[in-house]
């Protein structure tokens, strides 16, 4: 039976739309918000504007991408949270209306656990590797960090996760006192392959089990860059690369000493990334080199798939679904991941 799932994905500031029929993906639209940029980080009431702007041409672009109708749509999957509630607000109900309108299914989905389905997409003509369960999946993105243990499609477990800041948030949030325009992690990235990753050493926290922090990195960055452009003003714009270099690979030092120490504990080899981070060139690299050293089987989401996209949450749309998990009319949106998992 094939079952084709509309996709709506509104959590932060890029407006979405997917169609899947099954696994296989018809189309992925993605509407970015460049007006950002001009504050240095998401103004939450412009991103809620922009999104109410753009859902109707983007899902409009999306099904016609798809070569399907309305009519044709067996589900509406949608993002419920985590996310900026005025934002998840226009792609619940813009959902909630379009299947009021056409009788059509609701499903609820969470947007981190769509991150980790991303690994679950097929294409059009060809079916891609998909991890094995059970696996572990690090999720990094701009507003989260976590280790979750994935049991199968919807039974996830999360066995560690930041008690404060996240990688995404600490790679953007040096980036600005750096002077870089937003977001920070990209431009990061690039300028860290020309750099010596040895050159500076910046504090790395002491957290137990396998929960993260990114806080203390911030902090002692922050005051290493004040001290040292105290003694020299040109400091910052004379040793850039190197900063950069040195920085990432602290953040991408700490997220693998915990990925390795949980995956050494539960023994298992099937592990995976996924989220915004997961596009970073270091992380990536890393992750290729342990998981030879140990034997593992490693995951790199696609890097279309690894930004906020509607395939991830029409893929969660696909497997609910199937179980008939569906929601009514009255379903709100949540801004908090614990009310999800």
């Amino acid at each position: 039976m094939e079952i084709t799932i509309l996709g709506i994905e509104s959590s932060c500031d890029d407006t979405s739309a997917a169609v899947i029929r099954n696994t296989c993906l018809l189309s992925n639209v993605i509407a970015n918000q460049d007006v950002h940029k001009k504050w240095g980080g998401v103004v939450p009431e412009l991103a809620s504007r922009a999104h109410q702007q753009n859902i109707v041409p983007v899902v409009d672009k999306a099904l016609k991408d798809a070569g399907v109708t309305v009519d044709d749509i067996d589900g509406i999957a949608f993002t419920r949270g985590p996310g900026l509630l005025g934002s998840l607000l226009v792609g619940v109900s813009f959902a909630k209306g379009l299947s009021l309108a056409r009788n059509i299914p609701l499903i609820e989905c969470n947007h981190l656990l769509g991150h980790i389905l991303a690994h679950f997409l097929d294409e059009e003509g060809k079916e891609l590797k998909h991890p094995a369960f059970p696996f572990l999946c690090l999720l990094v993105s701009g507003g989260h960090t976590q280790i979750v243990y994935v049991k199968d499609y919807l039974d996830m477990e999360v066995v560690g996760q930041t008690i404060d800041d996240a990688a995404g948030e600490a790679f953007d949030k040096c980036a600005k006192v750096m002077g870089l325009p937003y977001p920070g992690g990209p431009v990061i990235d690039k300028l860290a392959q020309e750099g010596n990753p040895k050159k500076f050493k910046f504090a790395k926290p002491s957290v137990p089990d396998y929960d993260y922090s990114f806080s203390g990195l911030k902090t002692s960055f922050l005051y290493f860059l004040r001290d040292e452009v105290a003694e020299n003003k040109n400091f910052i714009e004379e040793n850039k690369v190197d900063l950069c270099a040195s920085l990432q690979s602290t953040i991408i030092d700490i997220l693998m000493t915990k990925l390795v120490k949980a995956a050494k504990a539960t023994g298992i080899k099937e592990v995976a990334v996924a989220g915004g981070v997961s596009a970073n060139s270091g992380l990536r690299k890393a992750l290729k080199e342990e998981g030879e050293r140990r034997g593992w089987n490693v995951y790199l989401p696609q890097f279309r798939f690894t930004t906020d996209n509607a395939a991830m949450i029409a893929i969660s749309g696909y497997y609910k679904y199937l179980r008939n998990d569906f929601v009514s009319l009255d379903v709100s949106p949540t801004s908090r991941v614990t009310e999800m998992w």
